[in-house]
């Protein structure tokens, strides 16, 4: 299983109040408060970056779901084990 942490400005709440794609196997959340995207693998992690830049290509730029939806793909494609998969 993959496991991404989120930014601690990113609050577990943040996928159903802007209406994100709905991760495969959701999200956890660490001890201290910070939310853990969770994966199959890298593949899976991958697709949801697809999804992701999907739903952003329909949105104005100056939405702040425009700039929820960046971080979160930064994120996920800065993990080690994403940069991995995808070289």
């Amino acid at each position: 299983m993959l496991k991404i942490d989120l930014p601690s400005n990113i609050s577990h709440n943040v996928f159903e109040q802007y209406g994100l794609p709905k991760l495969p196997n959701g999200t956890d959340m660490e001890i201290n408060g910070d939310v853990i995207l969770l994966f199959d693998s890298e593949e899976q992690a991958v697709a949801y970056l697809d999804e992701l830049e999907d739903h952003s290509s329909s949105l104005d730029n100056d939405t702040p779901e425009k700039g929820i939806i960046n971080t979160l793909v930064s994120v996920i494609s800065n993990d080690e084990f994403v940069q991995t998969y995808l070289q």
